[in-house]
């Protein structure tokens, strides 16, 4: 009885404390002041994300292709975003050892510490799921080396920078075609159904200084995919429950909430379609 009675109290105060704890969380989590690096910062989606975390206090970083032009057109984005203390730094995902080069410069940047990692960077080339001979086999390792291993190789590179913040978060971009099966090609789909696998791996392996997460659009207003314009928009937005396609600020602000609202949630991935899914 003795042992039952000591049990309870256990209980209870565990109960009490975490209620307590969890009532002092003030929602949405501050973003002034923190770090945030959006690789493929320059594209559509990339750039919805540096604008929001930027609105939101944050010192962004993005990264851009080398040359000239995409430099200074990655200068100029970063110049109009509100508050300070942004960079632009160029990348090619696909180049682990310039990665290696972008670590170097955020720390000589911005200090040792990253808090957000958003892996936004990717690149795919429709070609329609029955014509096999098309999707051949530069084409398929071009396609997992950025949007696969290009995001891991990103988080193998920063995840001490996640770490050394207490508070690290990886946001990965991935696709309903990672579950639907019907995406710009067959080994888009693959590919991004492997950023969702990766990211529950990470989840449990970063635990409990970093978490990771997953945002999965349908379609993007965003000419990502070559080729899919208004007339590919609107036949989409017909058959989609909403009646529109997304756009990039409906994906930015899903990454933006596993910043400031979704703090207990890590491995999962949340789905920006309208409903297309369904």
């Amino acid at each position: 009885m003795g042992c039952a009675r000591n049990f309870k109290h256990i209980v209870q105060n565990l109960a009490f404390h975490n209620t307590k704890e969890s009532h002092a969380m003030t929602y949405p989590i501050s973003q002034t002041g923190r770090i945030v690096l959006v690789l493929g910062g320059a594209g559509g989606v990339g750039k919805a994300v540096a604008q929001l975390f930027a609105e939101q206090g944050a010192h962004v970083a993005i990264t851009h292709r080398p040359g000239a032009d995409k430099a200074s057109e990655a200068r100029a984005f970063i110049s109009s975003l509100p508050g300070t203390n942004h960079a632009a730094f160029a990348a090619d995902i696909g180049d682990s050892a310039t990665l290696a080069v972008l670590s170097e410069a955020m720390q000589a940047r911005f200090g040792n510490k990253l808090h957000v990692l958003v892996n936004s960077a990717g690149f795919t080339k429709p070609i329609p799921h029955a014509n096999l001979d098309d999707l051949d086999d530069d084409l398929i390792d071009d396609i997992f080396r950025i949007n696969w291993r290009g995001q891991f190789a990103a988080v193998r590179v920063f995840a001490p920078m996640l770490k050394n913040s207490g508070d690290g978060l990886i946001v990965s971009i991935s696709s309903i075609a990672a579950n639907n099966g019907n995406g710009s090609n067959i080994a888009y789909g693959a590919a991004k159904a492997g950023v969702e696998a990766m990211t529950k791996s990470l989840a449990r392996a970063l635990a409990p200084e970093i978490r990771a997460m997953n945002v999965s659009p349908g379609v993007v207003d965003t000419g990502f995919v070559p080729g899919r314009g208004a007339e590919f928009n609107a036949k989409t937005a017909a058959t989609t429950p909403l009646r529109r396609v997304a756009t990039a600020d409906d994906v930015a602000a899903a990454v933006l909430a596993c910043a400031t609202h979704l703090t207990y949630s890590t491995g999962t991935t949340i789905t920006v379609d309208g409903g297309r899914a369904l």
